[in-house]
């Protein structure tokens, strides 16, 4: 979308609707997703110009803090995919007739945690009270996962399957399913403890919530066959990798009933699982350039290494893909822009 056409939208000149129209149905695929059919496209295309005048100064203020680009950057982006996914979202929660637990399922650097602030902020302007959701907001306490890690010492990073508290993150989503107000939501302060990071000042939210947006890196993955670590991918090289990756795997059993609670699942897809390497490395590159603390590339490595080791992508992840679970699946281009949409086959 060029800024002339932009400057279209936010005046009285509606010319730009007839090429707007045209491009909506130019992709059925996108059309489908976002139920768009020659009969409606006007209606829809109308709607979403009156959001995005709506939502651009609040969208605006949130690129230019949290980005660190201009909105102009962005508005593409903003208006293929994050306004059409809001008004979607907010179709599924008025059709539910109670709270939405959205899921949001992508590895590091898939811009998962961004898209559920933009689409908080699209909601809130649908008149839609959201709640972000991290799937970190859920880890057991310091002193909690210091207890496990003495039981199992190869847990030496927080995130795998098993450093989560499930009876609160069950409590939390059943309270806000039920409508039950005042809902102490935990947060989680990652830089608490020298970066191992503990529990932090809970939010109290006093009024009901429409939309649970949440987020997470293994956000609705489900146990596999065991038998696949036989011959599983790097770096699941080892009897002790393979032995790790299938404790893991039974771990995720206790998370069955938390991935019962969600009423849609997104699922951002890397076109390439190895791009969150990259991503990784870029982004530590960066906070060391700007002068803050930052791993080295093998320290990268090891840690991103162990992630893949606990959940492998490839065994976990493309499982998913083709699952009734998932409504629909985003791919992720190595430059961080999104992909092709696909629905799951079955």
């Amino acid at each position: 979308m060029s800024s002339e056409w932009l400057s279209k939208i936010l005046t009285t000149d509606t010319s730009w609707q007839v090429l707007a129209q045209a491009e909506a149905l130019a992709d059925p695929f996108r059309a489908k997703v976002f139920n768009i059919t020659p009969e409606n496209v006007a209606e829809v295309i109308q709607r979403r110009g009156d959001l995005l005048k709506l939502v651009l100064p609040d969208f605006s203020k949130f690129c230019q803090t949290n980005l660190k680009t201009q909105p102009q950057e962005v508005l593409q982006v903003l208006w293929d995919l994050w306004l059409p996914l809001g008004i979607k979202i907010a179709a599924q929660r008025q059709q539910l007739g109670k709270p939405l637990i959205q899921g949001i399922l992508g590895a590091q650097g898939t811009g998962k945690t961004t898209m559920s602030r933009i689409l908080g902020l699209i909601l809130q302007h649908l008149g839609y009270r959201t709640l972000s959701l991290s799937l970190d907001d859920l880890y057991k306490t310091y002193s909690d996962r210091l207890a496990l890690m003495q039981q199992d010492s190869r847990l030496v990073w927080r995130g795998p399957p098993g450093t989560h508290d499930i009876h609160l993150a069950l409590s939390v989503l059943d309270q806000i399913h039920q409508s039950k107000c005042p809902v102490i939501v935990p947060r989680f302060d990652k830089s608490a403890y020298g970066g191992a990071g503990d529990r932090t000042t809970s939010e109290v939210i006093t009024n009901p919530i429409d939309i649970v947006l949440f987020e997470g890196w293994f956000v609705g993955v489900k146990p596999i066959d065991p038998g696949v670590f036989i011959t599983a991918p790097p770096p699941i090289l080892t009897d002790a990798d393979r032995q790790f990756a299938n404790d893991i795997n039974n771990q995720l059993k206790s998370y069955l009933p938390l991935w019962e609670r969600l009423d849609s699942l997104i699922v951002l897809y890397p076109s390439d699982y190895r791009y969150s390497l990259i991503w990784r490395k870029q982004a530590e590159r960066e906070m060391i350039a700007a002068g803050k603390s930052g791993m080295t590339d093998s320290e990268i490595e090891e840690f991103v290494n162990y992630f893949w080791r606990s959940l492998h992508p490839e065994l976990f992840i493309n499982p998913l893909l083709n699952s009734s679970a998932v409504d629909l699946v985003i791919e992720i281009n190595a430059d961080h822009s999104f992909g092709n949409f696909r629905f799951p086959i079955s």
